[in-house]
Parts: structure tokens; sequence; C-alpha cells
């Protein structure tokens, strides 16, 4: 009788790194409720033999100091190929800790590299280890500061319509608290003259209230706004349900969610046409997927805060995926820091044009070696 062949215990996760990277902005940038004027990337590198899997968030340095006192121990030593192991090892682990927030992005980054180190061991695109529902996915431009003076806005607004050929954009609108109405509507007027027939989104970030919103919401139909995001604080569910039964616009949030009962109740209480979820915020890859299975059994469609270049492979694996943002700030550091980033040409982007493994990305060390700040 033959021998059946022995066993290979697949390899496992050695261990755990951390790098931090601020990098300053190209100009003011703010929204209605926060002004900055730097954005830090902690990144994350999870190893096995001569493979490493890169992840990272934006956020707290103090992001890093989570994800060597809490989480490497949880992942070290686990399979590589246990993802859903690690990640719920890492979530019990941080229970006390509180999981919402900064410990939240450290956990999420570290299931993205688990993710990539999973992928580059099997020698396979992230797409190709998901498996892909489509071959693109849509994108929309977004920057639109509030501190930006007329032409800076045009400029940006331009280049991805005209240059880029991106169909839609977004702007920042509830300047200092929602206590300047009137320049809000002169700089979407503007925004509409400056992109034609393109799609025209806003993104309050919580600045209003929600009969101001409502209030609001006429003159932004006026001009061809049909996505008005966090219109009042994602925290205000009842709010934003309020807002949404009464406006024409697609109400869409969800940035905030930290854990998969957040996008539950912001589901559930009938609070967004679109449900949004970051995945340097909500567990990663793994807290991504899950959250678009939830908006998927609701028959709502899913869209990617931010990171573009952390989100692309898993929307293009989900069916319900709206688009991603193409966020200027985020998408600038990443072409910075990062190798094999994105095109945005023609509002799309291909994350399964190339073999290149894992999420495609590597580090280009001597250009953030000038940004290390941890």
């Amino acid at each position: 009788m033959p021998t059946a062949p022995a066993a290979h215990a697949d390899p496992s996760v050695e261990r755990v790194e951390t790098a931090v990277y601020t990098v300053p902005t190209d100009g003011p940038e703010g929204d209605g409720t926060l002004a900055w004027s730097s954005t830090t990337l902690v990144l994350a590198r999870v190893h096995s033999g001569a493979t490493t899997g890169i992840g990272f968030t934006y956020g707290a340095a103090a992001t890093a100091q989570v994800i060597e006192e809490l989480l490497a121990d949880q992942v070290t030593g686990q399979s590589a190929g246990d993802v859903p192991a690690a990640h719920e090892a890492m979530h019990r682990a941080v229970r006390n800790a509180g999981r919402p927030g900064l410990v939240a992005g450290a956990l999420s980054a570290v299931d993205i590299a688990l993710w990539d180190l999973k992928a580059r061991l099997a020698g396979l695109p992230m797409g190709g280890l998901l498996g892909r529902c489509r071959p693109q996915v849509p994108v929309y431009g977004s920057g639109g500061f509030t501190p930006y003076t007329a032409r800076r806005q045009e400029s940006q607004l331009r280049e991805w319509v005209e240059e880029q050929d991106i169909p839609r954009v977004k702007i920042k609108i509830g300047e200092h608290w929602g206590q300047e109405e009137k320049r809000d509507l002169e700089r979407v007027a503007r925004a509409r003259k400056s992109i034609g027939d393109a799609e025209l989104y806003v993104d309050a970030n919580g600045a209003y209230g929600a009969k101001q919103a409502i209030r609001l919401a006429p003159r932004l139909a006026d001009q061809g706004v049909i996505w008005f995001e966090e219109p009042v604080s994602s925290d205000d569910l009842a709010g934003l349900a309020r807002v949404r039964s009464a406006v024409t616009a697609d109400v869409a949030a969800g940035e905030y969610g930290y854990t998969l009962p957040y996008f539950w109740h912001m589901i559930s209480s009938g609070a967004v046409d679109c449900l949004q979820a970051d995945v340097t915020r909500c567990g990663g890859i793994t807290g991504w997927l899950r959250a678009a299975a939830l908006a998927h059994a609701a028959n709502l469609q899913i869209s990617g805060h931010c990171a573009p270049h952390l989100h692309a492979h898993a929307a293009a694996s989900v069916p319900n995926v709206r688009h991603l943002e193409w966020f200027h700030d985020h998408v600038r550091i990443e072409q910075l820091l990062f190798e094999g980033t994105l095109d945005p040409q023609g509002g799309v982007v291909a994350p399964g044009a190339s073999d290149a493994p894992g999420l495609g990305l590597a580090l280009r060390t001597d250009v953030a070696d000038r940004y290390r700040t941890g």
C-alpha cells in the first residue's frame, strides 16, 4: 500500500515590525471640522522566512506602539495562511484596550499585512487570492479642501475631470462647523462650473445639524449634487436617517466604523444609501469584506474610504462596490512612498492588470526614510 506523502506545515509568521512616516501636505488642507498640515502613515511588516507582507494605516504615531505591544505577539507563530485566526486573536487581545479608534487602525494595518504576506507566499496578486468580481473599480476624485482658494479648487477639479477623465469628484463643505453656508454654496457652484456634466459629490464631515442639512439640500440639488456624505455626524444615526428621508442625494457614511456591529446598526437604522468602510480602520481586508457582505445583504452598495491602493483588490472582489475614493492626500503619499501604484485614468483602477504578488506595492526605502519619524 503506497505511503501517503508527509504533510508540510504552513509557513508561520516569524516577526512583526513597524515604521512611522509623516509627510507634510502640499498646501493648506481641512474640512468642515478639522485642519491639518501633515499626514502620518503607520506601516506594519510581517515576515515569514524571506517573504514580507506590508500593510498600513493613517493615524497617530502611537498606533505603532499598539502593534508592537498588543498585537505582534498575537500573530507571531500563527500560520501565515490562517489570516482569520490571527485576526480573531488580535480582536480578543485588545478587549480591555478598547477596539475603536487608534487600536482598530493598528489591527487593520496588521491584518492587511497578513493578507499581503499570504498572497506573496502563494505567488499570487491579492485579487488572485481573493477572487475577482470585476477587472476594474470606479474611482472618484476627492479633495476640494475648505482652505483652498478658488483657483486651487478649480485646478484640482479640472485635473481630475479633463486630464485624467475621472467623471465624478467630491469637495469638502460645512466650513467652520457649518457656519459658512454662503461660502459652502458658492464653492459648490464654482465646482459645478469647473467640472461640467461630471458627477458632483459633497462631504460635510458631520459639520451640519440635521435640519440645517435638510435646508441646504435643495440648493445643493440645484447644482446637481448626488452624493451627500456625512451631512451630520456619523454617530447620529437617527439624524442621518432623517436627512436621508428628506433629500434627493444619496446619503453616505461609515468611514468611522471600527467594528462590524457599528455597520450593522448603521444599515439597520436606515441611515445611509451607500455604506462607506475604511480598510485602514474597520479591521483590514478581513473587516472590509465582512462589512461589504453586510451591505450586500441589505441591498446596499459599499464605497471604499480613502487609501485607494489598499482597497482596490478587495473592492474588485465584491459584487456591490460602488467606487473608491481617490483621495488627494493619500494618493500623493502612496505614490511618493510606494512603487506599484495604480493609474486612475478614465475613472477606474485595474488592480488585476499587474501580476505583482500581494498588493503589488513595494516601499521606496530611499524616499521613505526622509519622512521616517518612528
